[in-house]
């Protein structure tokens, strides 16, 4: 443990020194707080606790390192399958991250700027209130964005978006021939403008991005790094270690 304690500093300045490329966009795909709590023979709330907690550590990694947008995929609309217990839990954790942020320094200082996307109307009012009010109270920040994926589903964001263009045609404020990818993407996220995803992590030595915002990754061809470790295991030199394969996938483009 010594050893490491002194090599990781000197690995971590080696690995900013490759990174010379930062994305602009990073989308996390949170995986490992339940195994992660049986690894350590606790229940899976406190696992959920335990990634929370690195959340806001690598805030400040993302910051440190020039990142201006972060999404964190939270809650899928999947994930409703969970026992309740867990699923209030969750919600319940979600409530308190999101009641904190009005008052939190970090957010502050940093000028986050909070968002949720995903389907509102799937979550309880309670939690819906916290959300609105981390909102209002960081709207005018523009100095680090952070969006959480709630009750989201990549499918689900396409079929809302869909609902709201046909609607808007039926009361003819647009015409069908309008209709293009512009018009579609303002019609995401609830018509948050979000900007295309440059790099996809996900931990828990999964492989596969659970179609995360598939139109602004997949349609804009992100660079994706899978790693092992669970999430509150996920250290600063993981997050640069996806960067340095960004960074390959941009300096090998064809100018």
């Amino acid at each position: 443990m010594i050893f490491r304690n002194l090599l990781e500093p000197v690995y971590e300045r080696y690995l900013r020194i490759q990174c010379r490329h930062v994305p602009n966009h990073i989308a996390i795909i949170q995986d490992g707080n339940r195994r992660y709590a049986k690894l350590l023979g606790i229940d899976a709330a406190g696992g959920h606790r335990a990634g929370a907690d690195r959340t806001e550590e690598m805030l400040d990694w993302a910051h440190e390192l020039g990142i201006r947008h972060i999404s964190l995929y939270t809650f899928s609309t999947e994930n409703f399958s969970r026992t309740k217990e867990e699923i209030d839990h969750l919600f319940s954790l979600f409530r308190e991250k999101f009641t904190s942020v009005v008052t939190d320094e970090r957010v502050k200082r940093y000028r986050i700027r909070v968002q949720m996307v995903g389907d509102r109307s799937m979550l309880p009012d309670d939690l819906k209130s916290a959300i609105d009010a981390a909102e209002e109270a960081t709207k005018d920040h523009d100095g680090f964005y952070l969006n959480i994926a709630l009750a989201y589903g990549g499918r689900n964001e396409i079929v809302l978006a869909a609902r709201q263009i046909l609607k808007e045609v039926a009361e003819m404020q647009i015409s069908p021939e309008a209709i293009d990818v512009q018009m579609v993407e303002r019609h995401l996220h609830g018509g948050k403008w979000i900007p295309p995803v440059d790099l996809i992590i996900r931990t828990g030595n999964e492989y596969r991005t659970s179609n995360f915002l598939p139109w602004l990754a997949n349609g804009h061809e992100s660079a994706v790094y899978f790693c092992a470790p669970y999430w509150p295991l996920f250290r600063k030199i993981d997050l640069l270690r996806a960067i340095r394969i960004y960074d390959q996938r941009v300096s090998e483009k064809p100018c």
